[in-house]
């Protein structure tokens, strides 16, 4: 930036300095050679346009490389037929939805390892209990600075667990608006849905981020249907991101072709339960990811999935997996 506003100045001075210098020559040569005055005026504006560009030539070059310290962590935790993600950078922390309650202790078992000490972002995408179900023990055993959940509301058991959690803690659930941006240490997220205020499906209120840190970018669906696609891609132009978390366990109901043609992920990764009674993933979906030509990442076949990202490079803890689908 100072090398930014250093260029500005510049260009203003010599412009200035040009005004002075024609001034003068004007006052005290009136006779002065046309052809001289006509000169020295393109070159003060080739000077001054020529700085205008190296200036714009820098913002571009500034945006294109962002440049990050550190590593970016995500673990797309093997919780079943459910989601759960746990995302760090540095000393901050995130976790996406918690699975199942039957999981939980398995979840804290893995957040303890990995030595999770407290979250800067719990976000519970929607009222699901495959998502949410062991969120009220992650509350109840790490502090948290924000709760992240949509506006709804369910009579289920588990909502209201979740609920007296977040209550015992002296929190509420603050409630995203579509467009908002958080920061993640060095990472930062925008929220992309859901953006309208009420929806048949549960599903639809799924609280939709896309995660940038340096110049990778991830995509978290929830269980998003082909409807909240839509509102996504009618409301943000840029939508792309180099990893993929495919919505609804690789159900039919999400991933519609315009959405992935546009995210237009390096990488895809659905958390499923094997042989879950759901029949995820499906053949319409297993499909489209195939066809594209994107190394697909399972936790019904590979376990717990660590992706890292150092602002540039993306690696994964394992091989990708196979296209293989339970129903359609």
């Amino acid at each position: 930036m100072a090398k930014r506003k250093k260029i500005k100045n510049n260009s203003l001075l010599q412009i200035l300095a040009g005004i002075v210098i024609l001034g003068i020559i004007t006052f005290i040569g009136g006779n002065l050679d046309s052809d001289l005055l006509d000169s020295l005026q393109k070159e003060i504006e080739t000077d001054s346009l020529e700085n205008v560009q190296n200036e714009e030539n820098a913002t571009t070059y500034n945006s294109n490389n962002i440049q990050v310290d550190g590593n970016l962590i995500v673990d797309f935790i093997d919780v079943g037929q459910g989601d759960s993600i746990l995302i760090r950078q540095g000393e901050h922390a995130m976790l996406i939805d918690g699975g199942t309650s039957e999981c939980k202790d398995d979840l804290l078992s893995f957040l303890a390892s990995e030595g999770v000490q407290k979250f800067d972002y719990i976000i519970g995408t929607h009222p699901h209990e495959d998502h949410i179900g062991s969120l009220d023990d992650v509350v109840y055993t790490y502090d948290f600075d924000t709760f992240l959940f949509p506006k709804v509301t369910t009579t289920t058991k588990t909502f209201e667990n979740l609920v007296s959690a977040v209550s015992s803690k002296g929190k509420k659930f603050t409630t995203p608006l579509s467009g908002t941006e958080y920061s993640l240490g060095e990472a930062t997220f925008k929220i992309l849905a859901p953006s309208s205020d009420s929806y048949q499906s549960l599903n639809n209120y799924s609280i939709v981020i896309k995660l940038t840190y340096g110049n990778n970018s991830f995509m978290f669906t929830g269980d998003a249907e082909s409807l909240s696609e839509t509102e996504i891609l009618n409301s943000f132009d840029d939508i792309s991101a180099d990893v993929l978390k495919l919505g609804h366990h690789g159900s039919t109901t999400s991933t519609s072709m315009k959405f992935l043609n546009a995210v237009s992920p390096r990488y895809a990764v659905v958390s499923v339960g094997k042989d879950n009674s759901y029949n995820h993933p499906t053949k319409t979906t297993m499909d489209k990811i195939e066809n594209l030509g994107i190394p697909l990442y399972r936790t019904d076949e590979q376990g717990t999935i660590e992706c890292i990202s150092n602002g540039e490079d993306i690696t994964f803890n394992v091989e990708p997996g196979s296209y293989s689908y339970m129903g359609d």
